[in-house]
């Protein structure tokens, strides 16, 4: 005999009437009997002033990104430079905040030199890699008088970009060149193709130069429109230049 005084078809039916309580309620949400939300309550992003100086960067760290973006997205005939498409400022802004504290991120230790399916593995948050780096770029740069990264001329640029990517740069022990280039690469390409309302992409040009729609609410019209250009012009998170008014 089974210890337990419940059979399972008791059992079975204490639970589904468990589980019609709250669909109950649902139902009666649903109807109207009662609202589960509140309008107005999204939070919606705060655009960045596109005049305001750095939050985070100093005007050494500002003079090293701004002149490393313009050489990773330099301007040509189909699109602008990350310097032109506002991509240091969209960068300030985001290590500014949450993203730069980490938030998200597990911070706790051993840190140790990661591999290259893994992700981020830096001791520091966003904003203290960015500014430990910096630093140790500047410095391996100086020594013996040498020029800093933004006075440079653009093939030296490049050459030390390069050798960073490829791991070729001593920071000391503490920084991994190479790793540092990555992330600086990704946080340009974020900043290059995120909605204008962050910072960058301005005037929603990058997105124009890979025809991609942005924010529009509804492409049911084009879902089926195979290899042929998308013929609207994108629209970001607050709309698009062409709807502001005009005073």
């Amino acid at each position: 005999m089974s210890p337990f005084p419940v059979d399972r078809r008791t059992l079975l039916g204490a639970g589904a009437l468990a589980f019609a309580v709250p669909l109950t309620g649902a139902a009666a949400q649903f109807r109207g009997d009662g609202v589960f939300w509140s309008p107005n309550t999204s939070s919606y992003p705060t655009a960045v002033d596109l005049k305001a100086n750095y939050q985070f960067f100093t005007s050494d760290e500002a003079a090293f990104v701004e002149a490393a973006a313009l050489r990773m997205i330099p301007a040509d005939p189909t699109g602008p430079s990350a310097l032109e498409a506002g991509v240091p400022l969209f960068l300030d802004r985001q290590l500014a905040g949450d993203y730069g504290k980490g938030t998200r991120l597990y911070m706790r230790g051993p840190f140790g030199k990661g591999t290259d399916t893994q992700g981020y593995q830096a001791k520091w948050p966003p904003a203290g890699f960015h500014r430990a780096a910096i630093k140790a770029i500047g410095d391996h740069l100086g020594q013996g008088g040498g020029a800093p990264f933004h006075k440079r001329a653009e093939a030296d640029q490049d050459a030390f970009l390069k050798d960073l990517s490829g791991g070729k740069v001593d920071l000391g022990s503490d920084v991994d060149g190479k790793a540092y280039f990555k992330l600086l690469l990704q946080n340009v390409m974020e900043g290059y193709f995120s909605d204008p309302i962050y910072g960058g992409n301005r005037n929603l040009a990058a997105w124009k130069m890979i025809g991609f729609s942005g924010a529009r609410y509804d492409q049911r019209p084009y879902v089926l429109a195979y290899n042929k250009p998308y013929p609207l012009p994108p629209v970001g998170i607050g709309g698009r230049p062409a709807w502001t008014a005009k005073g």
